[in-house]
């Protein structure tokens, strides 16, 4: 499968290098402010899905090798509004472009993004891209066919809870921020998309730096960063009714309205969702809700928008994934893993007869995770001369929620709780119901200063403040036996208070019409107070500070029309999260995080193709690591290896072949590799661990080779079909480059189907077809192991998130 994969992937890319043979014509103009005349260096000029460039320092562009049936060309800049302009073929474009004080969304997230100047490998994601796939699954899987970036489902279907890891990365290490404000939870660093039903339709559009990338607010970027942001300005009044319906139940109800702009000034905007699904694996069932609310003033030079919007889920537990007998049908196995796990009777049917691949060990009917966030923004810019604008931010998020979970057999000594006795027997255990509170507020401010010359110099400065204060307590509201048991009696707690500030400064200088450079200084301290008991009555006393330099510079060169060259250095820091600082031990208290990144890379647009190469070398000291163990809640286990790195080389290639047939693709081959792995073994026997010495090891989670392809067919203007292809090379569950550890490579084959109508009572009705894993490829994208000595034998035990095989979602949007 590998070598077909690469035999493709090179075709495509050799062939952008004959693009030449669909030559017919060229486009050339100048971009420049309506009002005063002065040239728009850095200007967007789209001619096409794959053809675009930028505007010279003088505000001049070219586009050779144009297509005759490109007929306007679209043209942007931050501030201004977007044009399409008619072609003419005989003279040169002149195009003005008006200030807007509309644009604000983009000025207000245009800091914390990245552009064809900034050296560093990115993929920008437009909402139109998302609307095609957008038919209930979470963002991790809309984002699926997107470079180097790996996406998996707990449930199997993708819904409920999704996760995403991007060059091995999982989503602690990836930064995301909402209209440039921090969304990853500050204690874990994790993204819980779950927490964000439906909030696609609310995205105009989405950036994915790979690497360090750009400064940034909130958690440090070690693997990527995810920049979003939710609705640009609709000037028109409209209403849409989006549904979708698919196997395993799953339903999609969406509603958004919005007012346009109101007296020129005014306008508001809003959504309502509920996503829904039984999942593939057994009990593995979402109910989700949420709603989206957003008003905003433009005025003469400053611009306000307030975002309210919130998610509630109530997700039936999955975390435990399927045992590897069970996967494998191995019944023997299952037998001696029912023995070494004492499981009674029920539980011991259960899994001996359910299916192999949608078992779930959960059979307690309310075993759920129950969790609602509001999140409430304000956003602001402010115009305070031509040459220089003021971003100022506010946000608060609240969360509330727990996750139920019914126990057998439980000690009472593990609750705080007394024995109890009845009559002359004293009962030492009890069956319970528990539940496992988190309750926090998040809230801070961000802010930046830009300036652009609109000559040789742009720059900003920025940064933010948040601090995060959160509860973690249980609650027992059920047991079998409660002797003196108080209702909802609290058995544990601990309070987490995380402080951050950061503050950025970005240059980017255009030496001459060909070479840019930029650097960008970021300073960043985060202090992280943890005290109380845990859920197994261990006292915490965590107090640690950090503080963070991080530095990053690079430069483009254009070494011909459309075609570039770059490369960067940037220096990225971390400090641990809260599971780092508890589940661990003296002996393996974590340290913070350095990571050295080197980006290089060709970009070229030639006729009807475009093609980009990106070469990277991650370089980390004590990088924290997934041992492929998780915690009791499922979360990872991760400990620090002095040296390892990741590098690799990313191909990214488009061609239309005609009118009709369009081609993108994209390939990831890396080498993910620790110096020197050593393995912490727990042995129960003597207590403490054995350790195993595995020499140079692969990184866990990060297969060598990630590829994607879409081939979309316009079989008439208003009706496309899609292949989309991904194929996900073998991956260790953990650091030890074990072959009996790993999940094995896979690749999938989805096939959607998009037609569009404009009758006279609606503006467009558009009906939608997604049929994924067409070939039905029996995978799994997921997993973990644990090991164990005890009775003088290692035992290891795997386990796996099956994926599904071919289910469907159909949807029929209705826009008025």
């Amino acid at each position: 499968m590998r070598n077909v994969t690469t035999y493709l992937l090179a075709l495509i890319f050799s062939a952008a290098f004959c693009a030449n043979t669909f030559a017919q014509r060229t486009i050339s103009g100048r971009v420049t402010d309506a009002e005063d005349g002065k040239p728009l260096p850095g200007a967007t000029i789209k001619a096409s899905e794959i053809r675009g460039t930028n505007s010279d320092q003088n505000g001049n562009f070219t586009l050779r090798n144009i297509s005759e049936n490109v007929s306007e060309i679209e043209v942007s800049y931050i501030g201004y509004e977007t044009g399409k302009f008619a072609v003419s073929p005989q003279n040169k474009l002149d195009i003005k472009l008006f200030r807007s004080t509309y644009q604000a969304d983009e000025v207000v997230i245009n800091a914390t993004r990245v552009n064809e100047k900034s050296a560093m490998a990115f993929t920008n994601v437009s909402a139109a891209a998302i609307d095609k796939q957008n038919l209930g699954q979470d963002l991790p899987v809309l984002l699926n066919f997107t470079p180097s970036l790996v996406s998996t489902s707990d449930a199997g279907a993708g819904v409920g809870y999704t996760g995403i890891r991007i060059r091995g990365s999982d989503a602690t290490r990836i930064n995301v921020t909402v209209n440039g404000i921090p969304y990853n939870d500050a204690e874990s660093q994790g993204v819980f998309w779950v927490n964000m039903p439906d909030f696609a339709s609310s995205v105009s559009s989405i950036q994915i730096q790979r690497g360090v990338g750009t400064s940034t607010n909130g958690a440090a970027s070690f693997g990527a960063t995810v920049n979003i942001n939710t609705n640009a300005l609709r000037k028109e009044a409209y209403a849409e009714l989006n549904n979708a319906y698919g196997s395993f139940n799953t339903f999609k109800n969406t509603l958004k309205v919005g007012t346009g702009l109101i007296k020129d000034k005014f306008t508001f905007d809003a959504r309502l969702s509920r996503v829904s699904s039984d999942g593939f694996v057994d009990r593995a069932a979402s109910e989700l809700h949420s709603y989206y609310l957003s008003g905003g003033y433009f005025g003469k030079k400053s611009f306000v928008r307030v975002n309210v919007f919130s998610g509630n889920e109530r997700t039936y537990q999955s975390w435990n994934g399927v045992p590897e007998a069970k996967l494998r049908g191995d019944r023997e196995g299952i037998l001696s893993y029912i023995d070494r796990n004492g499981l009674d009777e029920p539980d011991a049917q259960n899994l001996l007869n359910s299916d192999n691949r949608t078992y779930n060990s959960y059979t307690y009917k309310n075993e759920v995770d129950n969790y609602r966030q509001d999140h409430y923004q304000i956003v602001s810019s402010h115009s305070l001369s031509d040459k220089w604008n003021f971003n100022l931010n506010a946000f608060l998020v609240r969360g509330l929620g727990y996750y139920e979970q019914y126990r057998k057999g439980d000690d009472y000594a593990n609750y705080n709780l007394p024995n109890v006795i009845i009559g002359a027997d004293t009962l030492e255990s009890t069956d319970l119901i528990r539940r496992r509170w988190l309750d926090n507020y998040f809230y801070g401010t961000t802010f930046s200063l830009d300036y652009n010359s609109f000559k040789k110099l742009t720059a900003s400065i920025g940064g933010g403040w948040n601090k995060y204060d959160g509860d973690h307590y249980g609650q027992i509201i059920w047991a079998r036996n409660a002797g003196n048991i108080e209702n909802e009696h609290r058995y544990y707690y601990s309070q987490g208070i995380k402080k951050d500030f950061n503050i950025y400064g970005k240059l980017y200088y255009q030496f001459t019409d060909k070479l840019n450079a930029f650097a960008d200084l970021q300073f960043r301290t985060v202090s992280h107070a943890i005290n109380g008991t845990d859920n197994d009555q261990v006292q915490l006393a965590v107090d640690q500070s950090y503080s963070f330099f991080n530095p990053k510079a690079g430069i483009t060169y254009q070494i011909a029309d459309q075609s570039s060259i770059y490369a960067s250095y940037s220096i990225g820091n971390r400090e641990p999260n809260r599971d780092d600082l508890t589940n661990t031990t003296a002996v393996l208290f974590p340290k913070n995080e350095s990571l050295q990144n080197v980006e290089a890379g060709f970009k070229t647009q030639q006729g009807k193709f475009a093609f980009a190469a990106n070469y990277y070398l991650m370089h980390y000291k004590n990088q924290l690591v997934l041992t492929g163990q998780i915690n009791d809640v499922g979360n990872s286990i991760r400990v620090n290896v002095p040296k390892s790195y990741r590098t690799g080389v990313e191909l990214e290639g488009a061609v239309a072949f005609n009118r009709f047939l369009k081609w993108n693709v994209n390939a990831t081959f890396s080498q993910n590799k620790i110096d020197n792995f050593t393995e912490y073994v727990v042995d129960y026997d003597n207590g403490g661990y054995q350790t195993i010495n595995h020499g140079k090891s692969d990184i866990s989670f990060s297969p060598n080779v990630i590829a994607g392809s879409q081939l979309t067919y316009s079989i008439q203007k208003n009706l496309e079909l899609a292949l989309l292809t991904k194929y996900v090379g073998k991956q260790y569950l953990d650091n030890t480059s074990t072959e009996t550890r790993k999940l094995d490579a896979y690749f999938t084959n989805d096939v959607r189907l998009s037609w569009t109508i404009k009758p006279a009572w609606a503006n467009e009705i558009s009906f939608n077809l997604l049929v994924n894993n067409i070939l039905s490829e029996q995978y799994e994208s997921n997993g973990y192991t644990y090991g164990y000595i005890g009775g003088g034998a290692l035992t290891q035990e795997n386990f796996y998130f099956p994926q599904a095989v071919r289910n469907f979602l159909v949807g029929v949007n209705f826009r008025f």
